[in-house]
């Protein structure tokens, strides 16, 4: 994965300062370490009888999309508030500062599904870990997550101690 690793460009003090941005923009910018970022998500789950992938607004939606047509599945978009046109299930969540939501379709999972979740960035797992709670709300099982990149001493796989972890890049 050190190719991958090549394509991520560091942004310091964005958003605010002390935070090294992880910016994916060249990563998807080059259609070969694209197609392989997409390849290295989907290989583990080839045989893995997924349903569905589900993946996080708004980068999520670049690396999820790709992975549920390399499965042959359908994708289901987990939402800020206000962007879903349907009935939705929400979820909230604490950030560093205050909380988000996220939302789905209350008919995007059916009971039983097997969801492959996917995201660019496992940090703290605050994100993925609503995620999973609210395809969990919709009937679907988790059966993995996956990301281009984890930081590994934000500790975001703690958060997600019950499912399988599939990350590309570490830091």
């Amino acid at each position: 994965m050190d190719k991958l690793k090549t394509k991520i460009r560091d942004i310091p003090d964005y958003p605010k300062p002390g935070i090294i941005f992880k910016d994916i923009t060249p990563l998807v910018q080059d259609p070969a370490m694209l197609r392989l970022a997409v390849e290295k998500l989907t290989e583990p789950y080839i045989d893995s009888n997924i349903t569905a992938v589900a993946g996080m607004e708004a980068r999520g939606f670049i690396f999820g999309s790709l992975v549920a047509w390399q499965l042959n599945v359908g994708f289901i978009p987990l939402r800020k508030p206000g962007k879903l046109p349907y009935d939705v299930q929400s979820v909230d969540y604490d950030l560093e500062y205050g909380t988000a939501s996220l939302q789905a379709h209350i008919d995007a999972v059916k009971p039983g599904d097997r969801i492959l979740l996917i995201d660019d960035l496992l940090a703290t797992g605050g994100t993925a870990e609503a995620s999973c709670e609210l395809v969990q709300r919709l009937g679907g099982e988790v059966v993995a997550c996956a990301f281009v990149i984890e930081l590994l001493a934000l500790n975001g796989r703690d958060k997600l101690a019950n499912y399988p972890i599939h990350s590309l890049i570490t830091y």
